[in-house]
């Protein structure tokens, strides 16, 4: 399976069954992690076989089985929840590859708790992925149409199309899908208004646009 194929298979799963993550499917997603730290100079961080990054209420009323996580951390810099959702995103549809399933934990998750398997207890948490495999692969959430979220000035090329109908398959907070995305030519901006996580739905927004549009066909402005 590619990224671009993950995008559409991935759906929220928040019930795990209790089959570990084998050591090279870690050793794979460790290196994906450490990829994304290097290069966007990001602590995430990736948690076996305890679910203290998990609050309380998440605990007793969604989740089940969930024994696994990443954390989403870095310095508490400008831009910092844009690159842990856009990196998240990668993450996330990269596990999907592997045949794991992912839950985006948003306001339920527990900072301090995942803070504790981290090096550099400085650095700021918001958020963490729930990952592991799943008692079922989840199910499709009603999206917004294309026309909702997206316009272009004049006749819309295939590669915008394309990443707008990737851009519908992202996970966002309380999936409210709040994307503004423009273009002209090969220039293309983006919006999104979703509260407290705006920033991480930015981030997560923008990789699944290029996913769908291809890096090489655009530039963001």
């Amino acid at each position: 399976m590619t990224i671009k194929e993950a995008v559409r298979e991935r759906h929220m799963v928040r019930k795990y069954t209790d089959k570990p993550i084998p050591i090279d499917i870690v050793k794979l997603l460790e290196e994906r992690i450490a990829e994304n730290n290097k290069l966007h100079d990001l602590r995430l961080a990736l948690v076996t076989g305890n679910s203290d990054g998990l609050s309380g209420v998440a605990k007793l009323l969604l989740a089940k089985g969930v024994n696994n996580y990443i954390v989403l951390a870095g310095l508490d810099t400008s831009g910092l929840d844009e690159k842990l959702g856009y990196c998240g995103a990668d993450i996330v549809l990269y596990a999907q590859t592997l045949g794991l399933n992912t839950w985006w934990v948003g306001g339920m998750y527990n900072g301090k708790g995942a803070k504790k398997n981290l090096d550099d207890p400085s650095v700021r948490v918001n958020g963490v992925i729930a990952i592991g495999y799943g008692l079922t692969q989840g199910v499709q959430h009603k999206s917004k149409t294309a026309e909702e979220v997206s316009k272009y000035d004049g006749k819309p090329p295939q590669w915008f199309l394309d990443g707008v109908d990737a851009l519908l398959y992202a996970p966002t907070a309380l999936n409210k899908q709040a994307f503004k995305v423009a273009g002209s030519g090969n220039k293309v901006s983006i919006e999104c208004d979703s509260g407290h996580f705006a920033g991480i739905d930015l981030g997560i927004g923008k990789y699944h646009f290029e996913v769908g549009a291809g890096k090489d066909n655009f530039e963001w402005v």
